[in-house]
């Protein structure tokens, strides 16, 4: 409707300036010409007739003798040529300067609809949490012909010398709303932004974490790899913070050297008490008396508590006794029910001094809450869970060094994953070809110059991949953490406190740079993803253009099972 209207406007204008034209002509042409019979037959101006028969008999006998002294003077030939030429030209010059004028009406048209255009995309935009690509993709295109407009409009105006108009004035209408550097949203990396979370964090729900002294909640995980592991500590700390109680971490002996990694000593800052103590400081304030008083079993299918009898063994290793395990309801790690915060008081709470309650990683205890940015728990900090200082500085050194603030991060999961993915519908395995075009559609929006690769693929799939991933002929670097190497000034923070040669502290470096990358690309159904995206909540770092590679598509072939 918008455009039929301003075609109306257009040819109403014209027609105005036809007929004003006509007009004008008419007014400036005499009502009669100088030959008319009617000037001879007016029976009551006789004078007047005869002084005009005189003038044009005078004119009879002198135009010869003028057109001859004419002719003999002067080369008529030159005279006559020229005056066509120019008239021709000044019609040529006059009939563009017209065109360009109307190409400025329609042009300042089409501004105004654009303009339109743009304000509800962005109306769009603001009423809605999670923007499609494709939407984005729109409201880019309509950005850059809005910026295309206005240099048509510059260039016509170049020509023509208005009085008191400038393309650079501000006051001039729409001027300054036209420039792309005013326009919000104009910028690359606008197309991708960060995720505004303003809403979300106002509406926060949390609880208070306030344990007695001497209550401690011992947490136990055993399923998958690490980024299970923080998973599962994560949910413990929701649990320790119900129940009132000191979250014990797990000792190196038995799980992962979480010190390494973690910053305990953050957890408790953001809190501002001590809520988690590592095991050595446990152990410390039981002396010679490390016993589990109770054993509430969270799970109790496939087994008890999700514990098998090796992690048992290795418990009991360092001493710890525990009482019998003790099935709190009927819960299973493949059918997970949904809990609420009063299921968990009514059959956890306990006024013994140790309880445990085995791995909750599969548990499914609110779980709004706990997907909140910064978690259920009240705290000051962005996140309580997230890498050590050391690991966050030698992340930007190494971003600083090779990456720049313009970059995606690729988890791009491989190893054991082509079983793993056929094993579910659809398959999350991609051939190389079919993931490097999903990759270039992401660069192609994203309009970043380099990409990280966090990757267990062995070099031949990486090849590849480096080979097909070409943007206007040019090829977009896949960069990979090196080896750990003391020569280099990026990773100096890692040797000087012996954290090198540690596979959990590298796995953790490459999650922080994917955490600090422009926008994320993940592997569906990956912990080591899922704890990125996390981070990338919590810090705030997440893009609109956040998704899992190839999002939305199924590989294009899929192997046969065995």
């Amino acid at each position: 409707m918008e455009r039929a209207s301003s075609s109306s406007d257009v040819e109403e204008d014209r027609e105005n300036l036809i007929d004003s034209n006509h007009r004008h002509s008419q007014s400036k042409s005499p009502k009669n010409s100088t030959f008319q019979i009617d000037d001879f037959a007016d029976p009551i101006r006789p004078t007047r007739r005869l002084t005009s028969f005189n003038k044009w008999y005078l004119l009879a006998i002198f135009l010869p003798i003028f057109i001859s002294i004419l002719y003999f003077t002067t080369d008529i030939k030159t005279v006559f040529q020229t005056s066509v030429s120019d008239v021709k030209f000044d019609t040529s010059v006059s009939r563009i300067r017209e065109a360009e004028l109307q190409s400025l009406f329609l042009l300042r048209q089409q501004q105004l609809g654009l303009l339109k255009m743009w304000n509800q995309t962005l109306a769009s935009g603001s009423n809605s949490s999670n923007i499609n690509p494709q939407f984005e993709d729109l409201r880019s295109a309509v950005l850059n012909q809005i910026s295309l407009n206005k240099e048509i409009q510059k260039v016509l105006l170049s020509s023509h010398d208005f009085e008191g108009y400038s393309t650079d004035s501000a006051d001039n209408d729409n001027n300054n709303i036209t420039d792309p550097t005013l326009l919000p949203g104009l910028s690359n990396l606008d197309r991708c932004r960060h995720v505004d979370q303003t809403e979300t964090l106002s509406k926060r729900k949390t609880i208070e974490w306030k344990p007695n002294s001497n209550k401690y909640l011992f947490a136990i995980c055993v399923s998958g790899q690490m980024s299970n592991h923080l998973i599962c500590l994560e949910k413990n700390m929701f649990f320790a913070a119900l129940l009132n109680r000191i979250l014990v971490i797990p000792s190196s002996k038995v799980d992962y050297q979480f010190n390494r990694v973690l910053d305990i000593d953050h957890i408790n800052n953001c809190l501002g008490t001590k809520a988690v103590v590592t095991f050595e400081e446990f152990a410390e304030q039981k002396k010679n008396h490390l016993h589990i008083d109770r054993f509430i079993c969270y799970v109790s299918i496939p087994k008890l508590c999700f514990v098998d009898d090796e992690h048992v063994k290795k418990l009991k290793s360092l001493g710890i006794s525990m009482n019998k395990m003790e099935a709190a309801w009927v819960e299973d790690v493949k059918k997970p029910v949904k809990r609420t915060m009063q299921d968990v008081l009514t059959k956890f709470s306990s006024n013994d001094d140790v309880i445990a309650i085995g791995d909750v990683f599969f548990a499914d205890l609110e779980r709004e809450m706990v997907s909140q940015p910064g978690g259920p728990l009240a705290h000051k900090c962005k996140t309580l869970i997230e890498p050590s200082r050391l690991i966050i500085l030698t992340a930007q050194r190494f971003i600083q060094t090779f990456l720049g603030q313009r970059f995606i991060s690729l988890h791009f999961r491989r190893h054991g994953f082509l079983k793993f993915c056929n094993a579910k519908t659809p398959s999350c395995f991609f051939p190389i070809p079919q993931a490097a075009d999903c990759i270039k559609r992401v660069i192609e929006r994203a309009d970043v110059p380099v990409i990280f690769l966090s990757t267990d693929a062995a070099e031949s799939e990486t090849g590849l991949l480096q080979s097909l991933v070409v943007i206007d002929g040019k090829i977009v670097p896949l960069v990979k953490r090196p080896a750990l190497n003391a020569a280099e000034k990026w990773n100096a923070l890692l040797y000087r406190h012996g954290l090198q040669d540690d596979p959990q502290v590298e796995a953790m470096l490459d999650k922080t740079i994917c955490a600090l990358s422009s926008v994320f690309l993940g592997a569906p159904g990956s912990t080591f993803t899922d704890d990125i995206l996390r981070l990338r909540k919590d810090w705030g770092s997440a893009s609109i253009c956040d998704e899992s590679l190839c999002q939305g598509e199924q590989p294009n072939f899929i192997a046969e099972d065995e």
